[in-house]
């Protein structure tokens, strides 16, 4: 076979390289006809598993026999700022509170940014005196203090996501500044143990509005029967392979925090923090 000028230039190894190339581009050819079969194959395409129209799982796990027959009755309507990665959540808690709400009172907004302009209705909610907001700091009420005066039926805002989302969603949305901030002050620890949360007191959104209700409504059993699903959810995920998830505070305390520490100052103070059981 005549070598060719820039085999020649390269050297011997670089020509033998040259002379077996046609040989490889035969082979390839020659795979590719077996192959040719393959790409008449019909494709099969993953199809969603259907899900139930009121809770929202999966029809062969649907959590309904859990759910009260009929929404319950109540005169607090709850607004759920949700995160929009809190959507695509399979384990999400909120499709199964607003199953056991009226429509008219669970209203869910998915978002990160919420100016004035674009929701009217929620910045009118946001003005109105009797308007809360369920986020914990340092200027928030107590709930139960703030119930025990009500002026007429409540709106209470909740921002459902990570503690970071929800942060980030609370400081960067104006609005959200102008109703009455409050928060729980309760030593309950969270049963939504299928997800780690950052320390034993704090709740899932599920958790927090079914707390907020029975205070509200003066009415624990709106509690238990909130709270009944999502206890159904994690005893199923259990049953079926699920770790039950420590908080973060629980795992630094005891030593079984298996992940590298933070770099960032802020982060690895608000681990201190959680060690020391210092409320952050």
């Amino acid at each position: 076979m005549e070598q060719s000028p820039a085999a020649a230039r390269k050297g011997p190894a670089a020509a033998q390289e040259a002379a077996a190339r046609p040989a490889a581009e035969g082979e390839e050819e020659s795979d590719d006809d077996g192959c040719e079969g393959l790409w008449a194959l019909p494709v099969e395409r993953c199809a969603r598993r259907p899900e139930c129209d009121r809770c929202s799982r999966p029809q062969k796990v649907c959590l309904c026999p859990f759910l009260p027959v009929h929404p319950l009755k109540v005169s607090t309507c709850l607004y759920i700022i949700q995160h929009p990665a809190e959507e695509s959540r399979v384990l999400r808690t909120v499709p199964l509170l607003a199953a056991c709400l009226p429509q008219e009172k669970c209203k869910v907004l998915i978002g990160r940014r919420f100016s004035e302009d674009r929701y009217p209705e929620l910045a009118a909610v946001c003005r109105n005196s009797n308007t809360l907001i369920l986020y914990p700091g340092a200027e928030a009420a107590n709930l139960e203090e703030t119930a025990l005066h009500p002026s007429g039926p409540s709106v209470i805002i909740i921002i459902d996501g990570t503690w970071s989302q929800a942060k980030d969603i609370f400081y960067k949305n104006s609005l959200f500044r102008l109703p009455k901030q409050v928060q729980l002050e309760t030593n309950i620890s969270s049963q939504y143990v299928i997800r780690t949360q950052p320390t034993n007191r704090c709740l899932s959104t599920l958790e927090c509005a079914a707390t907020a209700l029975a205070i509200m409504e003066k009415n624990d059993a709106i509690q238990e029967t909130i709270l009944r699903p999502l206890q159904a959810l994690c005893s199923f995920q259990l049953q079926h392979g699920a770790q039950i998830h420590h908080s973060k505070e629980h795992l630094l305390k005891n030593g079984l925090y298996d992940k590298p520490m933070p770099k960032n100052k802020r982060k690895l103070r608000r681990m201190e923090l959680l060690v020391n059981n210092v409320k952050i």
